[in-house]
């Protein structure tokens, strides 16, 4: 049987805010992403795509972004990493988008 929850995701570039270029590998951010989640105590999946966007003065930047996926995590905690994340990144800012979804977990085994 479905089960209905809400799944959260967190959009964090990578860029610098003031410098607007990538200060570090992407693994030393995906360690803080971990270190993050861990403190609070959620499951979470990561994925690491690239996207562009137009500053408020117009500018357009691309950039490596991270994408924290988290389902079943209470709104206040979702905000809270999201702020450690836009902080510790050193981010203007970073997205958090949130969707019903239904959960379906599947087993199955292989008989010998």
């Amino acid at each position: 049987m479905d089960k209905q929850t809400v799944q959260s995701a967190i959009y964090v570039g990578l860029n610098d805010a003031e410098t607007g270029v990538q200060r570090f590998d992407t693994e030393k951010y995906v360690s803080i992403l971990r270190n993050v989640c861990r403190h609070y105590h959620v499951a979470f999946s990561f994925h690491l795509t690239n996207g562009g966007y137009f500053h408020d003065d117009g500018r357009y930047t691309e950039e490596n972004t991270l994408v924290l996926m988290l389902m079943e995590v209470p709104e206040e905690t979702v905000t809270l990493i999201a702020k450690d994340l836009c902080a510790f990144f050193h981010q203007e800012s970073v997205m958090v988008t949130t969707s019903p979804c239904a959960v379906v977990f599947v087993r199955e085994g292989l008989d010998e």
